[in-house]
């Protein structure tokens, strides 16, 4: 047990779950309303929502499964960094549209859109499940980033992600989606402090990065299979996949979306895309953490502890403690977000569609507070029946999913040729075909090698299955369209798509 480094670890800890607790009288509105609770009253300006949507995207998939994934494949790891770039010029054009729709329309979730865009009440039960499923392994992978930290302080057991796992809850519960965007602030900060620190610390005490790449080069050699510290060839594809299909899913992912929809503006949003960049430079060098730790000397099985046990050996006591709970904040902020998504999903589509359609606001927000405390049990079922060599497969994982989300959602917002009935057959083929795929490497792999005339091309499973789905929905939306299949009411219009914030 180290207790200097568990000790300063309770104090930033227990800082945050104060924080959590009073952000619920932080821009103090009735949360006993689903708006106020899941999205804050969409009321969030350009610094708030960069905390929030960083925290949000930068989370533990950052601080452990990146580097987890550096350290134990080398180059591979390294495909993070791209999709972190490519993604905000692509969606610096596209959520504005979506911001000004939803709040058009008063639209909590995509799939409120997809009804109000298709009038298909299926085809939106369809995203809305699919969003929710998703969100359980990107949840699973925060809590896994948790217990590396707590494992490597010597808190061995379940007990001390259980006990995390109920403050979390309780503080979700108490004040929806404020409590992470304050703790946010404190997350990045201490998040920025660590990564300066161990950019500069680190290698110096490794005799700099020219020995650190010959020390992980040579490492890696040694591994089965063996790593590369630079891409080979047989990388080219699964590397310009995974970074192509992590980069289109990350904002179709519930939580993404809810950060959007929290801001004030469509400016707000703008602003965001060009200012979070910002988290890709730290994300670049958070990545190299992995070949540090091989250059380092550290040996484990679980790559997930890497980086937890660099921490040990070359920085303080006090300092490690730190960094560890920076990252186990950095797992906070997201899993509370997350679940605050999926509960939003649960209550407008599902609860209110099916069950209770003149449900009031007071008891969508109380619906949508409980089903949070269900969904992060489901992530810690997840964790426990689909258990990963690399953590970042749990992100891959529901990229799978929410990528087949992307014709309704992204299409959508800008034509309705597709047709609804289309949409939700390639939705349905894609979501299957993508899970044989994962299927048929025993759960253990997100990249699946299609023989194509001759020719093998591995690739991200997520890819294939979206472009199977994007073909079933263009052949089906042709035959709908020449047998004269219903097309549904657009509860839209052309306007709505381009409002400004005053509207």
């Amino acid at each position: 047990m180290n207790w200097t480094a568990l000790v300063i670890f309770i104090i930033f800890f227990l800082l945050v779950t104060v924080l959590g607790f009073v952000a619920a009288r932080w821009r103090k509105a009735d949360l006993n309303h689903l708006e106020e609770w899941g999205l804050a009253g969409r009321k969030f300006g350009t610094l708030i929502t960069w905390f929030l949507v960083g925290g949000d995207l930068y989370t533990a998939y950052t601080f452990i499964a990146v580097p987890a994934l550096m350290y134990g494949a080398g180059a591979l790891g390294f495909y993070a960094v791209p999709y972190t770039i490519i993604i905000y010029p692509i969606f610096f054009a596209i959520l504005p549209r979506f911001w000004s729709v939803a709040k058009k329309h008063g639209y909590v979730t995509a799939s409120d859109f997809i009804e109000g865009r298709f009038g298909d009440k299926t085809l939106a039960l369809a995203i809305a499940v699919t969003g929710i499923v998703a969100t359980m392994p990107y949840i699973a992978l925060q809590l896994t980033g948790m217990q590396a930290v707590l494992a490597a302080m010597g808190l061995g057991g379940d007990w001390p992600l259980i006990i995390a796992f109920v403050i979390l809850a309780l503080y979700t519960y108490t004040s929806g989606l404020r409590a992470p965007a304050m703790i946010a602030v404190v997350k990045d900060l201490m998040i920025y402090i660590t990564v300066i620190v161990a950019i500069i610390v680190i290698p110096m005490k490794l005799h700099g990065f020219g020995h650190i790449f010959s020390a992980a080069s040579a490492a890696l050699a040694t591994h089965t299979p063996p790593g590369a510290p630079v891409a080979t060839p047989s990388m080219y594809a699964p590397y310009a996949t995974l970074a192509l299909g992590s980069a289109l899913a990350l904002f179709l992912y519930p939580h993404s979306l809810t950060g959007i929809l929290s801001s004030s503006s469509r400016r707000v949003i703008k602003r965001n895309m060009a200012l979070l960049p910002a988290y890709s430079f730290a994300l670049g060098i958070i990545a190299l953490l992995g070949f540090m730790a091989l250059a380092a000397g550290i040996v484990t099985k679980n790559t997930s502890a890497a980086v937890p046990l660099l921490f040990l050996k070359e920085f303080p006591s006090w300092f490690a403690g730190f960094g560890f709970a920076a990252i186990a904040i950095g797992a906070l902020v997201p899993a509370a977000i997350m679940s605050i998504a999926a509960s939003n999903l649960f209550t407008r589509n599902i609860y209110k569609a099916y069950f209770n359609k003149s449900a009031s606001p007071q008891n969508e927000a109380k619906v949508a507070k409980f089903v949070s405390l269900i969904v992060k049990v489901g992530a810690l079922v997840f964790i426990l029946g689909f258990p990963q060599q690399y953590a970042i497969s749990m992100q891959q994982v529901g990229g799978i999913l929410v990528l087949q989300t992307l014709p309704a959602i992204i299409f959508g917002l800008y034509t309705r040729w597709f047709h609804r009935r289309a949409l939700l057959l390639g939705w349905a083929v894609g979501i299957l075909y993508g899970i044989y795929m994962w299927g048929t490497t025993g759960y253990k792999s997100t990249t699946y090698a299609l023989h194509i005339f001759g020719q093998t091309w591995a690739g991200y499973a997520g890819i294939w299955a979206l472009i199977v789905n994007v073909l079933v929905t263009v052949v089906f939306t042709l035959i709908f369209q020449a047998v004269k299949l219903g097309q549904g009411t657009d509860a839209t219009s052309a306007s709505d798509y381009s409002i400004e914030p005053s509207a």
